[in-house]
């Protein structure tokens, strides 16, 4: 068992007077004790609740009579409650002061005699044993790097904050290896620390707690799109563009250099967009494609005595009336030469004229045009054949049937071009009869093969 006394020091104070005296009693406790006015004597003082930081090391605080002491953790301390209540009764004692009764307001003079006092305490102007502050009068020997803290009858050397006592020196607390004072990344400092975030964060208000920037919010740095993500952010672009090489800036898409087949004529850049042209004659249906358009229905500019045939990318007027002498016209576009008429006789008995229009570089070989008769003797053969135009072998004549035959397309041709071709279709019997009628087919070739 543990235990320990600590008697006061005793000073009996007598002062005398010419006149009557009068007895004044009061007590003075020492060191590790003061005046309780309700029990009327010294009282033990808790250093371990009063003195900051009391032990060290680990070790635990165990207020004792009249001081404190620090003992490991595991220790078991027994406390005699008896001991304790002799030590507070014998802290202490009475010393009386005679004051005459005729000024009894008048304080006692100094007396002359002096008082002991422990260490750490000093007398004090009213003749009591007052702490000496040594951290404020000097006179402590704390290091230049430590912290000097008063005591009661003593002081202590301290290490300030960020730092902790190694042997006699003060040496750095390094925070950052301790568990996580920061978020993100710890610095340290001497005596101190701080926090630094990732990039895309930002310290909260605490110092320690990293949160994300909002780069969308607080300085938009995309062209045009902006998304946030934890620490970061990424741009896009908007239809018809693409990211730079920078990630941030925005570069139009030259879609007609991606493909040539995106427009069927011509395709024309724009920022963000791409639009399809057609040339003259033809017209864009659903964005891309090129549409003839029918002059003969929206702008007719053929004379009464003409009509109008339109043709893949245009127009062309043709007399109404195609007959050449001697020939007269019987019907539309047919043309007659009279029997009564010598000249006649040797000349085709009818032309008919047609039109047609083909695009421009059009497959072959290819069927393009079909000769009937549309009259039928009996008796007679009837035969096919290409009379002129035919000069650079570019078509052929395919009879299908007794009274047909097709135009074939043999070699491709370019536009824009005008083919006239003469089919004769010569009729003969048994009793030698002879005659032939001539089909006067005007190809018109358009410029583009659309």
């Amino acid at each position: 068992m543990l235990t320990a006394m600590f008697l006061a020091a005793l000073v009996l104070i007598t002062v005398h007077s010419q006149e009557t005296e009068e007895t004044i009693t009061y007590t003075q406790c020492t060191d590790g004790y003061e005046w309780d006015p309700v029990r009327q004597r010294c009282k033990d003082i808790d250093e371990c609740e009063i003195v900051p930081d009391a032990c060290k090391g680990g070790m635990k605080c165990v207020n004792h009579y009249g001081g404190y002491l620090c003992l490991p953790r595991t220790a078991q301390i027994i406390v005699n409650e008896r001991e304790e209540a002799a030590a507070e009764s014998t802290s202490g004692r009475n010393n009386v002061i005679r004051r005459t009764p005729a000024d009894p307001h008048r304080a006692p003079p100094n007396p002359t005699h002096q008082i002991q006092c422990a260490a750490g305490y000093e007398q004090s102007d009213h003749n009591v044993c007052q702490d000496i502050d040594e951290c404020a009068t000097g006179t402590h020997n704390c290091r230049s790097d430590q912290v000097c803290v008063n005591l009661r009858g003593s002081f202590s050397c301290q290490c300030p904050p960020g730092y902790q006592k190694r042997g006699d020196q003060c040496v750095d607390i390094d925070e950052c290896t301790l568990p996580p004072y920061c978020h993100h990344r710890c610095t340290n400092t001497p005596g101190s620390y701080y926090c630094q975030c990732n990039a895309g964060f930002q310290l909260a208000s605490n110092n320690h707690t990293c949160v994300d920037i909002n780069e969308c919010d607080a300085n938009n740095p995309c062209a045009q799109q902006c998304y946030n993500i934890l620490g970061s952010f990424i741009c896009q672009c908007n239809p018809g563009f693409e990211l730079s090489s920078d990630r941030i800036n925005c570069e139009d898409i030259d879609e007609c250099r991606t493909s040539s087949y995106i427009c069927q004529y011509q395709c024309v850049n724009e920022p963000g967009k791409f639009s399809c042209v057609c040339p003259e004659g033809y017209q864009v249906v659903g964005g891309r494609t090129c549409q003839d358009i029918n002059e003969c229905e929206t702008t007719n500019e053929c004379r009464e005595d003409e009509i109008c045939w339109n043709y893949h990318g245009g127009f062309r007027c043709y007399p109404r009336n195609p007959c050449q002498e001697p020939y007269v016209l019987t019907s539309e576009n047919r043309c007659v030469c009279p029997v009564s008429n010598a000249i006649c006789r040797e000349l085709p008995y009818s032309v008919v004229y047609k039109y047609m229009s083909i695009r421009s570089d059009r497959t072959v070989p290819s069927d393009i045009f079909q000769i009937q008769a549309t009259t039928i003797y009996p008796n007679t053969i009837n035969t096919f054949r290409i009379k002129s135009g035919n000069e650079n072998g570019e078509f052929y004549l395919r009879q299908t049937s007794a009274v047909s035959a097709m135009l074939v397309l043999v070699k491709s041709l370019s536009g824009p071009r005008e083919h006239i071709v003469d089919l004769e279709m010569l009729t003969v019997n048994s009793l030698n009869y002879r005659t032939s009628s001539v089909l006067r087919l005007t190809i018109i070739v358009g410029p583009y093969a659309f």
